[in-house]
């Protein structure tokens, strides 16, 4: 007496076709997908990459300013000081 796994279960050559080519769409409907999340991960990289030289650009431009007055009001003390000492 053999123990088969299968028991009185029968398949077929056909059935096993059947869910190869069922597993074959399924595969290429992921492929499909892998494919259009690739593709908005590389444009969301280039958002990235453009934002962070906008960014950048922005604060290269914008240091100046605070340095800027600074330096004014630091003059103006002096100013002030100057003409509190002449007597003015």
């Amino acid at each position: 007496m053999s123990l088969d796994p299968l028991g009185p279960v029968q398949i077929g050559a056909r059935e096993i076709y059947d869910q190869l080519l069922q597993t074959d769409r399924k595969v290429d409907a992921v492929r499909g997908e892998v494919a259009q999340v690739a593709q908005a991960h590389g444009e969301l990289v280039n958002d990235l990459t453009d934002h962070e030289s906008r960014i950048r650009a922005l604060e290269r431009s914008r240091w100046p300013l605070p340095s800027l007055a600074a330096l004014v009001a630091i003059a103006s003390l002096i100013l002030a000081v100057l003409s509190f000492t002449r007597g003015g």
